[in-house]
């Protein structure tokens, strides 16, 4: 299987077996999985809305998970079978939490796949930890290792 790093405001959607894996602070993965057809997408952005100036890119949220569901529905997916998992938006390095940018990538998240009517099987979200996330695009599994808490590791 093959194995890759996914950097910051990149999105990755293949239907071969691969092993991505990405390490998330504030930033968020959403990552989809179609059941059906066997294949998943995993995203990386770093903040949560495009504001309109310069050229829209993958590391706004709002942009990063629509082209995650356009690219799944390209490559075959019905929009019912897609199966959602999210994780990051830690407030990390933020004492008096003043931007809130974990909280805000958090929200666009579930409020874009709400919209989207796309079901979120499960999360990890929020505190102050930063994340390793390794996603097998085959099964839609996802291995979670907070990074300063080397003993805790969840499967989700």
């Amino acid at each position: 299987m093959e194995k890759l790093y996914l950097f910051p405001g990149n999105v990755f959607v293949s239907k071969s077996s691969h092993i991505v894996d990405t390490v998330l602070g504030s930033c968020i993965s959403v990552t989809l999985f179609d059941p059906v057809q066997r294949f998943g997408a995993i995203n990386h952005f770093m903040l949560p809305v495009w504001n309109g100036e310069g050229t829209a890119s993958t590391k706004f949220g709002d942009i990063a998970i629509q082209h995650l569901i356009t690219k799944m529905l390209e490559m075959g997916s019905n929009r019912n079978d897609l199966i959602a998992k999210v994780f990051g938006g830690s407030e990390i390095n933020q004492p008096n939490g003043y931007f809130r940018i974990g909280a805000r990538n958090t929200a666009i998240a579930f409020d874009i796949l709400k919209r989207e009517k796309i079901r979120v099987a499960s999360h990890s979200v929020g505190g102050n930890l930063s994340r390793k996330l390794v996603f097998r695009s085959d099964n839609g599994e996802v291995l979670v290792k907070f990074v300063q808490a080397n003993k805790t590791l969840k499967f989700f």
